[in-house]
């Protein structure tokens, strides 16, 4: 992932906040060619701070069987 308008030294030396912040700006603003990982979606689930739509997009994915129609 490329930012460009952030520094992330400092947040390189805190692993989960950079992980969390990872996670956020591909979710909120493109993957990029990456991909999510399943594994630290569900981690960090509680502290992402992404756009409501998408989170309700993500947890039906996530959770398929708490969100049954």
């Amino acid at each position: 992932m490329y930012n460009w308008s952030v520094d992330t030294t400092r947040l390189k030396k805190n692993s989960r906040a950079d992980e969390i912040f990872e996670l956020e700006q591909m979710i909120n603003f493109g993957l990029d060619g990456q991909k999510l990982s399943e594994k630290m979606l569900r981690l960090y689930w509680p502290e992402l701070k992404i756009d409501p739509n998408r989170k309700k997009y993500l947890a039906r994915l996530l959770w398929p069987e708490k969100y049954k129609d």
